[in-house]
């Protein structure tokens, strides 16, 4: 647990690093702590040594920690993994950012589970910038569809977007589908409508820092190695 916090140490300096490189200030970028099949011990430690934005890929998963960690006052949920429409139910109730909306038939779903339980979340819409046809996500011609969709649903904020490249490309390779989400977001309205830029993993980052990313998800850095999902 103790490896945690120096994890949490070495990460939050590159982050840092990363940002002062770019011109950019440290707090303009937040850590999200992918804590996806880490066991709920793991994630008190990370909240102990400060950290606060944690994200889950599954909507069962994520419901359950949620309850177990219920105490943890000020830990934020971010939703990062594809959510099926029948599982929004699970997810509703406890998220606070939902990163991965990328249809109007979920957010249709979105809003109603989030009339049912009284809850306001702040949404990103997930572009597939790389056009991979097994990776969630909304196409580029399709984003200001469901932007739309967000705006108009009562208990959605929309926040940002959010990207994956494809998994298997070396970090500095992934700049370029960085840069795409970024000019995208400057021809939907610019930071001024959607504040957050969601791009960048333990490999890479510091290059999404330096194409503009608000928040990066990083899991292996911080917690280690992912034990098998039961």
């Amino acid at each position: 647990m103790n490896e945690i916090a120096t994890n949490l140490t070495r990460i939050n300096q590159r982050i840092a690093a990363a940002a002062d490189s770019a011109g950019r200030q440290p707090n303009a970028v937040s850590l999200v702590a992918v804590s996806k099949v880490q066991p709920a011990e793991s994630i008190e430690a990370a909240y102990r040594a400060g950290q606060r934005d944690f994200g889950e890929n599954y909507a069962q998963e994520l419901r359950d920690k949620a309850e177990a960690l219920a105490g943890l006052d000020g830990l934020r949920w971010h939703f990062i993994g594809h959510l099926q429409r029948n599982k929004a139910k699970y997810v509703v109730p406890v998220v606070s950012v939902l990163e991965t909306v990328d249809s109007a038939r979920l957010v249709d779903e979105l809003d109603r589970q989030t009339a049912r339980f009284n809850r306001s979340i702040e949404c990103l819409v997930q572009v597939n910038v790389g056009g991979e046809e097994q990776k969630s996500g909304c196409a580029p011609e399709e984003v200001t569809t469901v932007l739309n969709a967000v705006e108009r649903a009562k208990g959605l904020t929309l926040d940002g977007l959010m990207t994956i490249p494809p998994f298997e490309l070396e970090a500095d390779e992934t700049r370029v589908y960085f840069q795409a989400l970024a000019k995208l977001r400057d021809q939907l309205g610019g930071p001024a409508k959607l504040r957050h830029l969601s791009m960048g993993m333990s490999h890479d980052f510091e290059v999404a820092i330096d194409e503009g990313a608000t928040l990066v998800r990083v899991g292996t850095a911080v917690f280690g190695p992912r034990p098998p999902r039961r």
